[in-house]
């Protein structure tokens, strides 16, 4: 399969000054250059993105990503290695870019245009499909400094995917849209992958890029860490930085006074099964203590791996005290029915004082999969395995025998 992008051993490098000179004068009387220390944005990264493909890129703040997408759109110029870019891209990479703000939505379509390649005639053309896109109608001839930054993410993104790129390249702005819009954007996306052309997405939005992508790149401080499946990729990058996260937090001096040595989560068979949808589960925690601790509070935490919150039981809320610990010991919490839809999660879980205000021990999360089970649903993270029952009203009942 051909390449749209070829990304060959690209390292770019910015300059940070701690101070600078303001004019020629100021530097004659200095005698010498400003001060500065060199950043390296990228380091030798090297990849291809397919035609025809969607392409993510993942990393937390400041690893890369923005600018790797300028040197895709030209905007920046590598310092080693280079970008081959095989089609007319259009880039849609920061809020307003391109924009004048005292001019009007409609002023700015055709400036926009015409900065992206489209003459007069063919803005005209293409005029009401923007706007109509965009939902602006009623604003089209209101200066862009009034806009919402969500109606310039709208305006901006219906001018960007209206030229009729072979190569979009998307930056994080598209999660200041609305609901409706994202899910407009989303349908979009799906018809240009029909169509065959390439997609390079940015995005925090771990669940879109699962879901959107064929391919994911995982960036880390200029590096390229990984690349591969949109799942194997993502999982990797999210633990990664869940893990980080939580050994920062676990340098905080934790009395330790209570420990949770493991935690572990298991179907009803016991430790060697597997968690299943529908079926009965236990969570277990198993804790020493230097010496008996008077009423421990124990908690739980369950995310899904992109990190969003399913929920976070106590013993306290569910109404066990715990009066005194032992030396070593367990808390189980016996699940009847696991009501997870099948994937992977993360366990959290933490011990703290009777008052809440101290933490004993916060160890590092640990993984779990949860296997197919009896669920007839397949979307969203629980199942309601619910009975559907249909009662007609005012409806005369068929009359039989004719």
């Amino acid at each position: 399969m051909s390449a749209a992008v070829e990304v060959n051993h690209l390292s770019k490098r910015f300059r940070i000054y701690h101070e600078r000179n303001q004019s020629l004068k100021v530097a004659l009387m200095r005698g010498r250059r400003a001060k500065f220390d060199e950043f390296w944005a990228l380091k030798d990264v090297d990849f291809e993105v397919p035609t025809g493909k969607t392409f993510g890129l993942v990393g937390h703040n400041g690893s890369g990503k923005s600018t790797l997408l300028k040197t895709m759109a030209r905007i920046l110029v590598p310092d080693r290695g280079g970008v081959e870019v095989h089609g007319k891209v259009s880039a849609l990479l920061e809020l307003g870019a391109g924009f004048h703000p005292e001019l009007s939505g409609r002023d700015n379509v055709y400036l926009n245009g015409s900065i992206l390649g489209l003459s007069r005639k063919e803005i005209d053309r293409r005029f009401d499909d923007i706007v109509g896109f965009a939902g602006l109608d009623e604003f089209i001839d209101t200066p862009v400094k009034n806009y919402s930054s969500g109606m310039y993410v709208r305006l901006g993104f219906s001018v960007a995917i209206n030229v009729d790129p072979e190569i979009l390249l998307i930056d994080e702005v598209l999660a200041v849209g609305d609901e409706e819009f994202q899910r407009k954007c989303m349908d979009k996306f799906h018809e240009f992958k029909e169509d065959g052309r390439t997609i390079v997405v940015v995005s925090h939005a771990m669940g879109t890029m699962r879901t959107l992508c064929d391919q994911v790149a995982w960036l880390s401080h200029g590096e390229l860490q990984r690349i591969g499946g949109p799942n194997d990729v993502v999982d990797g990058y999210v633990e990664d930085a869940q893990t980080s996260a939580r050994a920062q937090d676990d340098e905080q001096a934790y009395s330790r006074e209570v420990s949770i040595e493991k935690a572990e989560v298991f179907g009803p068979s016991g430790p060697a099964s597997p968690a299943t949808t529908g079926q009965a589960a236990t969570i277990r925690l198993h804790y020493a203590a230097k010496s008996p601790v008077v009423d421990p509070v124990f908690k739980i935490g369950i995310h899904t791996v992109e990190g969003d919150y399913v929920t976070g039981p106590s013993s306290r809320v569910a109404g066990m005290d715990v009066d005194r610990t032992g030396t070593r010991g367990r808390v189980d919490i016996e699940v009847p029915r696991l009501d997870l839809l099948p994937g992977g999660y993360i366990l959290s879980s933490a011990v703290y004082s009777a008052d809440m205000k101290k933490a004993y021990h916060r160890p590092l999360p640990v993984r779990f999969d949860v296997a197919a089970g009896r669920s007839r649903e397949t979307l969203g993270l629980m199942t309601l395995n619910g009975d559907w029952v249909h009662v007609t009203e005012g409806v005369a009942p068929p009359v039989l025998g004719r």
